[in-house]
């Protein structure tokens, strides 16, 4: 098989999980691959995945080789494969545009990014280093605010003809401006904001849709979320939040038997904890009625190291942009964004997100660009009653109450 050859944005604990990931698993056999969702896909295994350009802001990555670049501060994620080999690929500098929170140069340096000094790409110099090295996939990993530098890389892509997978909450692949262009172009797009393997969301979801399934009348709902990472940090500015909050509230939203008023549900990140690191704690609270009116609650706390889990999910949705590449397929994947995304064009349960992936990798569904936002189905299923099957079907993929 050749190789998925991907350009990444931002080197940081999660891009630094994924290529540890990508090596670690390149010497396993199936029976040894412990922590993959599937060993293969379209006959793409994890150490079928090269990096061959990259792209950072921080002056001690810039210059260095990916390799080294991952392992530098202000990463601080667990290392589970510290014999990464030298690839020859030196992270090139980035554009900061809004990707730099004012107050995260009040904290140390081991805890912040350090900006290079050094001039910053243009878009024309993106481009040129995504066609020349032959990307065929960019990830972008920035931190959450970056609505800017997202938007910047995104048109990056398109003009290089590069797909695109979005990774962090600005909506991009679920906006249907940029889904429209992307399919124009016939580039394939997976996103918004990468769900993680077993994560806060993921946990929230599934509890959502027990509630539901077992008819628990689901009242209100809390998930606080602490972390010692740069991603932590960064969300102190609360300003940055917006999309973060609105991308992981849709997705426990639209599981539930029935929308929560505002008041009634709080998801979003609470407080950087230094001393943690890139462990992410998550409480979770819920509180319903049970059969005869019944009053009942649920309380979870989850512990994860939060970039692993988050590269646990990010190479499976690279191999799927590679099957939508080999396919001719453009525009918005659906069923990988659905699956592997926290904020896709289009909401469903994860049962029927799991199914229609994989009808998708074995390449039983029928293989065509989806349309973003498709509103008129929202507006049939209205039509059809408000308390009609194809009504509820429709709110609970979340789209859009009018």
């Amino acid at each position: 098989m050749d190789q998925i050859r991907i350009g990444i944005v931002g080197v940081g604990n999660c891009a630094s999980s994924l290529i540890q990931g990508i090596h670690f698993y390149r010497g396993k056999n199936r029976r040894e691959a412990v922590g993959l969702m599937h060993w293969e896909i379209g006959g793409y295994r994890p150490g079928d995945i090269e990096v061959v350009v990259a792209f950072d802001i921080d002056r001690r990555k810039v210059g260095r080789d990916v390799s080294q670049a991952i392992f530098m501060p202000p990463n601080c994620t667990t290392v589970f494969n510290p014999d990464v080999p030298t690839t020859g690929i030196l992270v090139r500098m980035g554009r900061i545009l809004d990707g730099l929170s004012e107050h995260m140069r009040d904290y140390k340096e081991h805890q912040t990014f350090l900006p290079a000094e050094g001039p910053e790409s243009t878009p024309e110099e993106v481009i040129f280093a995504l066609r020349e090295s032959g990307t065929e996939i960019l990830l972008n990993y920035l931190p959450v605010g970056s609505e800017e530098a997202t938007r910047f890389y995104a048109e990056c892509a398109l003009k290089a003809g590069v797909a695109f997978i979005n990774c962090m909450p600005v909506f991009i692949a679920s906006d249907p401006v940029w889904a429209q262009r992307f399919k124009e172009r016939n580039i394939p797009i997976i996103g918004d904001d990468v769900k993680a393997q077993l994560g806060a969301t993921i946990t929230h979801r599934t509890l959502t849709d027990l509630f539901h399934k077992r008819g628990v009348k689901l009242e209100r709902t809390y998930q606080l979320n602490t972390g010692g990472n740069t991603d932590f940090l960064n969300m102190l500015n609360r300003t940055r939040l917006v999309s973060k909050k609105q991308s992981k509230t849709e997705a426990v939203q639209s599981v539930a038997a029935d929308r929560l008023a505002e008041e009634n549900i709080h998801i979003g990140p609470s407080d950087y904890v230094a001393w943690q690191r890139d462990n992410k704690v998550c409480f979770i609270r819920m509180e319903g009625k049970l059969f005869g009116d019944v009053p009942m609650n649920l309380e979870l706390r989850l512990s994860v190291e939060d970039s692993p889990n988050s590269a646990g999910v990010t190479i499976d949705a690279i191999r799927c942009c590679k099957l939508a590449l080999k396919r001719g397929l453009g525009g918005v994947i659906l069923p990988a964004s659905a699956y592997f995304m926290k904020h896709p064009p289009r909401q469903y349960t994860d049962d029927e997100a799991f199914r229609m992936t994989e009808a998708y990798i074995r390449g039983d569904v029928e293989e065509r660009p989806v349309e973003p936002m498709e509103e008129d189905l929202w507006r049939e299923g209205r039509a059809a009653g408000k308390d009609s099957p194809r009504a509820d079907r429709h709110v609970r993929q979340g789209l859009p109450k009018r």
